[in-house]
């Protein structure tokens, strides 16, 4: 599975109400509507940095911290970001991103500045920056997780394949 897009660049510990501020968490109940807010509190201009399906937020350490607010991941694979590069993220943001089926990836990303064109290649575990002809090491996502990405979430998968098995949770 290989991903493409240009980076939009982040720093550390980016937590859930700077993805979407927590004053519209009542107010408003559209996704479409709600992502319109992305990220306003850090940069007001972050929704005009987007281009549908080939984004790619590049950020530091612990992305997603803060609340288990699904609304989030939802946000941001509803604006139109392909994938997220951090250095960590949060492990129930993590989660949340793969349950609704938003690539994450824990990279060194130091090297990768604001607007570098970026594959990413889950399979063989590169990131490769098309800019700096450099390329990143990641541990290959599995390729269960892949098919649940690929059909677009976990609710998804299950409603297409059934159950997820053991055996292929492990492979």
């Amino acid at each position: 599975m290989k991903i493409n897009g240009k980076s939009i660049s982040l720093g550390d510990n980016i937590n859930t109400d700077f993805i979407i501020s927590g004053r519209y968490k009542f107010s408003i109940t559209d996704i479409k509507e709600l992502s319109k807010h992305i990220m306003e509190d850090i940069d007001p201009n972050f929704p005009a940095k987007i281009i549908p399906g080939k984004s790619i937020i590049v950020a530091g350490k612990n992305f997603g911290m803060g609340s288990s607010r699904e609304q989030a991941p939802l946000v941001i694979k509803e604006s139109g970001i392909a994938a997220i590069l951090a250095k960590t993220f949060a492990r129930i943001f993590y989660r949340n991103s793969f349950n609704i089926g938003l690539p994450l990836i824990e990279v060194d990303t130091d090297k990768i500045a604001e607007g570098d064109n970026l594959e990413i290649d889950l399979d063989s575990g590169i990131v490769k920056n098309l800019n700096k002809k450099t390329q990143l090491k990641i541990k290959p996502l599995p390729v269960f997780m892949q098919d649940i990405l690929r059909e677009g979430g976990l609710v998804n998968y299950i409603k297409k394949f059934g159950k997820l098995k053991i055996s292929e949770a492990t492979t």
